[in-house]
């Protein structure tokens, strides 16, 4: 066997993974409860995984608000439910006492619930397969009370450590595997708020709840379990195991803590047992020092305090761990995040368009000068100049634009830069039912549309990528940024240019909206995971670039080149002045531009950047004020920045999510373009007519 063949298998038996068994999904799914006191951390974990679409929903009788959301773990997924904060089972509350029913049996109780007529209409609430409890790292003693108590429910638990840093920097060091031991249940450091460990975490929860491994509840001290045993023999029969259908320790523990409802549930079912019951913890509370409950309570604090030694060891506190402390800080940080994100893109955008001009300057404008000395008369002649146009055009969106930023933002994925914006901004892309992934694919737009809808087709589910697609197209490319940017700074000003671009946001985060809606019915969660720092290598870079770009050889080009021949042939053979009049009744009469400008507006689906060289020729002039007032150049510049980008995008859409949401996402631009220019131009023209003279 030749050595190359033999390292391909070798390769390929080291990266594939055999599956443990059907995928946890649809149906499979398990369900998954966040547990915890207020303020651990619980709720900023499930922010972290949720789904744009989350179901807000109140437990019934005296039970507060829950959240739950379907989330992708790789292949799989869980039902994740943010369940109302619980500090401990020690003398529950009335609103604690109906969390720990809805986590023992979801909303099918051994007795009816306080108010049925409250659970009218909702959704079922099936008991949750694994649990999740987010502790404190800072404060860890006080959350193992829980954890002890949790311990006896016979259900797959996960211990989410949280504040793992800042228990760091008070100098606490906590072990990890040691305390996983102890408590019978993995561990897993997160850092909430930084998106650091979900993915792990989630990955964790969906190993136990397919090997369905529980901790083993931990005994009392002996002196306790003794005065307990006439308690537990009472309650130790089948009948009593088929009503409540919970572990004998955890009924024993809330009975000798005379829980309320599980005291009333079993002496209504069994009246007998009352008065045994009773006896039972009467003799008990004789033979402890203290009454019972109190005496299990301080078992408990006391076993919790101990655990927490033994695995705790106090440090001096770190002063801080380098650059990439500091950077996460700058990244991840709730409220310093954001403005670390804004700049990441600020300093890209700026990189790109300083470096477009020069690498402009070094091949689209010299071909396209060297071109321009080219005018031939004849049929073939036009053919060859409109081929070399359409080259030229590829060149000039291509290398000035394209490739800078594509470069760009790779290296900042490959460097784990990427991962820390998209989770930063995976809140803001709730609100136009997406998440936070689709933020390299939406500054890729600002290059290109095409590898732009090609990025966002790769990753997410169906309707991710259809939403994220639809909304790309309204995405300032470099050739409509540079269309604005060159009428609208030069006629209209910066302020001008600033509204048009607000302008975009605006729509797309409305036809977000729309479109979530429209897409409603299938939203899950994605856990965005934090990779460490890496500097990126060379031969990877160019690669994944060339693996984004590859469609403006495959698809673009031949367009392009297509798109230039058509528009000269009817330029060659005078079709323009048809065009021009059947198209009046949107340029004319809508628009309110003149009739000439049909056939840039036509024709701009072909190439955007073509827009801008034939608005001159069909006015025959480039001071274009001569022709246009300020009202009709605005309105003018609405409608192409939210037209059909071109038709190479439309090429895309089809490949990427097919004919029906390809020509829906035309029909929204065109309809989008249509209304938002005439209803601007109806505004400008209202201010124009009011203002005085």
């Amino acid at each position: 066997m030749p050595a190359n063949h033999r390292n391909a298998k070798k390769a390929a038996a080291a990266v594939a993974k055999p599956l443990r068994g059907p995928l946890l999904r649809g149906a499979r799914r398990p369900r998954v409860a966040l547990i915890g006191r207020h303020g651990a951390g619980k709720s900023t974990i499930f922010e972290g995984a949720s789904s744009p679409v989350v179901s807000h929903e109140h437990l019934a009788g005296l039970g507060g608000a829950y959240q739950e959301c379907v989330v992708d773990v790789g292949l799989e997924q869980i039902s994740l439910v943010d369940l109302p904060s619980i500090h401990t089972l020690h003398h529950l509350s009335e609103h604690d006492q109906v969390v720990l029913m809805y986590l023992l049996w979801g909303d099918r109780w051994p007795l009816e619930p306080p108010s049925p007529d409250n659970n009218s209409g909702r959704p079922d609430f099936p008991a949750p397969d694994v649990l999740v409890q987010v502790v404190d790292a800072t404060a860890l003693e006080r959350d193992l009370e829980l954890t002890l108590e949790l311990n006896q429910f016979g259900r797959p638990l996960v211990i989410a450590l949280n504040r793992v840093d800042e228990a760091r920097k008070r100098g606490i060091y906590i072990d990890v595997q040691s305390l996983g031991e102890k408590v019978g249940a993995p561990v897993i450091p997160t850092i909430a708020h930084m998106g650091k460990g979900i993915a792990a975490l989630f990955e964790t929860v969906l190993a136990v709840a397919r090997e369905k491994s529980c901790p083993l509840p931990q005994p009392p001290a002996r002196h306790i379990q003794d005065a307990l045993r006439p308690l537990n023999a009472v309650i130790a029969r089948p009948e009593i195991e088929d009503v409540f259908g919970i572990p004998r320790a955890l009924l024993l523990s809330q009975l000798a803590e005379n829980d309320d409802y599980f005291l009333q549930s079993l002496t209504t079912r069994f009246p007998g047992l009352q008065g045994e019951i009773t006896e039972a913890r009467t003799s008990a509370g004789k033979a402890l020092p203290r009454p019972l409950a109190e005496e299990l309570h301080a078992d408990r604090h006391h076993r919790a305090a101990m655990l927490h030694e033994a695995v705790s060891s106090p440090r001096s506190p770190e002063s801080g761990e380098g650059w990439r402390r500091w950077l996460d800080e700058l990244f991840l940080h709730p409220r310093w995040g954001l403005f670390g994100s804004l700049l990441v893109f600020a300093t890209v955008l700026l990189i790109v368009f300083e470096m477009s001009a020069l690498i402009d300057s070094w091949t689209s404008a010299r071909l396209a000068a060297w071109v321009q000395e080219w005018q031939p008369q004849s049929t073939l002649g036009v053919v060859g100049r409109a081929v070399a146009d359409g080259l030229v055009g590829l060149v000039g969106i291509v290398a000035p634009y394209m490739l800078p930023l594509v470069l760009l933002l790779v290296a900042l994925e490959a460097s784990g830069v990427m991962h820390r914006v998209a989770f930063v901004v995976d809140r803001g892309f709730h609100h136009i039912g997406l998440h936070g992934g689709v933020a390299v694919p939406f500054l890729i737009g600002l290059g290109c549309n095409v590898p732009a809808i090609s990025a966002a087709a790769a990753s997410g589910s169906r309707r991710e990528k259809v939403v994220a697609a639809i909304l790309i197209t309204f995405v300032p490319c470099s050739a409509r940024s540079a269309i604005i940017l060159a009428i609208g700074g030069k006629y209209l000003g910066g302020l001008g240019v600033f509204a048009i671009f607000m302008l975009t946001l605006v729509v797309i985060a409305v036809l977000g909206k729309l479109l979530s809606r429209r897409f409603a019915d299938s939203a899950p969660g994605f856990v965005q995971a934090i990779p460490p720092y890496s500097l990126p290598r060379w031969n990877t870079l160019w690669r994944n670039t060339w693996e984004q770009t590859s469609d403006i050889v495959t698809i673009v080009t031949p367009l392009l080149v297509a798109g230039s021949i058509v528009l000269a042939l009817l330029g060659h053979f005078g079709a323009d002045a048809l065009i021009n009049t059947v198209l009046t009744p949107i340029t004319g009469w809508w628009l309110g531009l003149p009739v000439a400008l049909g056939v840039p507006i036509l024709f701009g689906v072909l190439r955007k950047e073509l827009s801008l060289l034939m608005i001159f020729q069909a006015l025959g002039t480039q001071e274009i004020t001569l022709l246009l007032d300020h009202v009709q150049i605005f309105t003018f510049l609405i409608f192409l920045t939210f037209y059909v980008p071109c038709l190479s995008t439309f090429a895309v859409m089809i490949k990427t999510l097919g004919r029906k949401e390809a020509w829906f996402s035309v029909m929204s631009s065109l309809v989008t373009a249509l209304l938002m220019a005439g209803a601007i131009r109806l505004l400008l023209e209202t201010i124009r007519f009011l203002a005085p003279a």
